[in-house]
């Protein structure tokens, strides 16, 4: 067995970041293992060929190298979709402050909210991630592991300092029905 290939198979099926826990439970080997077996994997890829080994929302996945978006865009001729500046409001303050219930976004934000996390919702890039513990037991709003994917970010901690970011600039185009790779 080259537990190399094996996770190069994993890899290429996975619709979303694997863990190297989760590639340890299915091929029934150690998380050293197949982390080692990533290492090796990324120095293959490095050295040729379209793909690379990229580590998102906390797990790893192949995508194809930069060279090749142009080529692969003209191919696949993806709708762009664009988040209006509500929505990117709304997914800000999420990102930021999370997690929060929709009257905490409706105060922050200072008008109702509740189209622009239905639209996020949707959009998989916030989740229902718990209830307050208070009377009614709101839902408390956070993100998604399809926001870091989105974003191309490891965890939280790799978001922008809050003070640098400027809400009126910040714009995102998503294709519709999107997986980076």
């Amino acid at each position: 067995m080259n537990i190399v290939d094996y996770v190069e198979a994993l890899l290429f099926v996975a619709d979303s970041p694997a863990s190297a826990n989760s590639m340890a439970l299915a091929l029934e080997v150690t998380e050293g293992q197949v982390e080692q077996a990533l290492e090796v994997l990324n120095e293959r890829l490095q050295a040729g060929g379209p793909l690379h080994l990229v580590k998102l929302a906390g797990g790893y996945q192949l995508a194809t190298k930069p060279e090749f978006a142009q080529s692969i865009a003209n191919f696949l001729k993806p709708q762009r979709q664009r988040l209006s500046r509500s929505l990117m409001e709304v997914l800000a303050i999420i990102a930021y402050r999370q997690p929060l219930t929709m009257a905490e976004i409706d105060v922050i934000r200072g008008v109702q909210s509740d189209y622009s996390v239905k639209s996020l919702l949707e959009r998989r890039l916030i989740q229902e991630v718990g209830r307050r513990h208070t009377p009614g037991r709101p839902v408390l709003y956070g993100t998604s592991s399809q926001f870091l994917h989105q974003f191309k970010l490891n965890d939280l901690g790799q978001l922008p300092a809050l003070e640098s970011v400027d809400l009126t600039e910040l714009q995102l185009s998503l294709p519709v029905g999107s997986s980076s790779t």
